[in-house]
């Protein structure tokens, strides 16, 4: 959860009282929005009776639009884990929901109602008891998501700046029964079809985020990462203060830094954005292929930049909420450091080679093998040596032979093939771990052309092969 400290706070964002946290006010909110979608449902169905089959296809799909968009609408009124569970859905459901939910899903956003300060002071009371009165909490947030809100402070004995992230108040209670409400209203709004995949992806995301309300988990992963990174000086990672945290309530140093999309970023100049986009990958590298751990949210606003004054000190990368993390097992990073090795010798024998270990890949013809081969080829093209890969198109490399990945269009490149490539087989959803590991390379995909970085691959790859 960022927030861009070169500019100052929205004060006049809408602030409300309270949550509909508690399970009645939620299922009231639910079935009124499953009753309106079942009456435009029946009226849909009788209005389109006397079309033509193709008339019909064009109306349903319209309708299509509208219901999802009406569902993302009301979720977005109830903050809490309806919202997260609605994001998590639209960031790794593309392959079991219809685009119309996935495009309306990903309008739910984190940016929404603040709750009063009374509520929150009445929340830090209850979980700081005498303690709240070390600190001088200022009362305007400068960050809110779904589950949380996040107020700057100062400990009064010390002067040190600290931002305090203050769950909200039975979210973390409400996970289950928000679950089953979503569940109920995808099923009333026939806007996706009930699978077992579906259901699996459910139960991923009730771990995570039962895992992700857990600040204890939280403040334990932070420390770990900044014991990682102490000592690189291209990196922050916030300290922890373990005196005003708690399972619903962390502490943190004050980390001040511009975001990604700061104007100020675009002045410095390319080189330093280069470095600062090469630090970005490089971690994502050491998550997966070092540490066997990663944050899966690929949110770039999880990053800030300090900018430095010096011209001797590095501008540094501040990564942020440790809340969304994930483990992967050895089997999983073998599989994934021989598919990054034939990506990086752009070899496609050792790319079938490499596909192994998973029904995904076991259940496969020898025909759809080798266009999954080529379409993982595209894919990791970023990573690949330049010398070794005569695909890469021209107008991608400078004159360093540093990938360029603004002029690379390789996200749509990727999707262009990937559908030819899906058309080719009866579709098998991939392992979860597969699309977390994708979804993060999609957001530093979308990292690093904002800032228009241009990175060296050998020094990317060759360290973990």
């Amino acid at each position: 959860m960022a927030h861009d400290t070169s500019r100052p706070s929205n004060n006049n964002r809408q602030s409300i009282d309270t949550l509909k946290t508690s399970g009645f006010e939620r299922r009231l909110s639910i079935a009124k929005t499953s009753l309106n979608i079942g009456r435009r449902w029946a009226g849909n169905s009788m209005s389109g009776i006397f079309l033509d089959k193709q008339a019909r296809s064009k109306r349903n799909q319209v309708f299509m639009e509208a219901q999802a968009n009406y569902v993302a609408e009301e979720l977005g009124k109830l903050k809490g884990s309806v919202v997260k569970i609605g994001q998590m859905l639209a960031l790794y459901g593309e392959h079991i929901l219809p685009p119309e939910i996935t495009k309306a899903l990903q309008t739910l956003n984190d940016d929404t109602a603040t709750l009063t300060w009374p509520k929150i002071e009445q929340t830090l009371q209850h979980i700081l008891g005498d303690k709240l009165n070390e600190l001088e909490v200022d009362s305007v947030p400068i960050g809110t998501a779904s589950l949380a809100q996040v107020h700057r402070a100062t400990v009064l004995e010390t002067g040190e700046q600290v931002v305090l992230k203050i769950q909200y108040p039975g979210v973390a209670e409400a996970i289950d029964s928000d679950l089953a409400l979503f569940k109920r209203l995808l099923k009333v709004s026939n806007v996706v079809p009930q699978t077992r995949a579906l259901d699996t992806w459910f139960e991923e995301i009730r771990d995570l985020l039962h895992n992700e309300v857990d600040y204890n988990t939280e403040a334990a992963t932070t420390e770990r990462f900044y014991s990682r990174l102490v000592d690189d000086p291209r990196y922050i990672v916030p300290k922890i203060n373990r005196h005003y945290s708690s399972k619903r309530l962390l502490c943190m140093t004050y980390e001040p830094g511009v975001s990604v999309t700061s104007e100020s970023l675009q002045l410095i100049s390319h080189e330093r954005r280069n470095a600062i986009g090469q630090a970005a990958i490089e971690v994502m590298m050491q998550e997966i292929f070092v540490w066997g751990e990663m944050q899966t949210d690929p949110n770039f606003g999880n990053y800030l930049v300090r900018i430095s004054d010096n011209v001797d000190e590095l501008d540094k990368l501040i990564l942020l909420d440790f809340g969304a993390i994930r483990q992967f097992d050895n089997t999983l990073l073998t599989i994934a450091r021989n598919l990054l090795r034939a990506g990086y010798h752009h070899d496609h024998q050792l790319m079938v080679e490499g596909m192994t270990g998973y029904d995904f890949f076991n259940t496969m013809s020898d025909k759809v093998r080798s266009d999954i081969a080529s379409l993982f080829l595209l894919a990791t093209e970023p990573f690949s040596h330049p010398d070794a890969n005569p695909d890469i198109p021209a107008d991608c490399l400078d004159e360093q032979k540093r990938y360029i990945w603004a002029d690379s269009k390789l996200h749509s490149r990727i999707s262009e093939r990937a559908t030819q490539a899906i058309q080719s087989f009866e579709f098998n959803l991939p392992p979860k771990e597969f699309m977390f590991i994708s979804r993060k390379f999609i957001g530093a995909y979308t990292f690093l052309t904002v800032i228009n970085a241009h990175t060296n691959s050998e020094k990317l790859v060759k360290p973990f092969l």
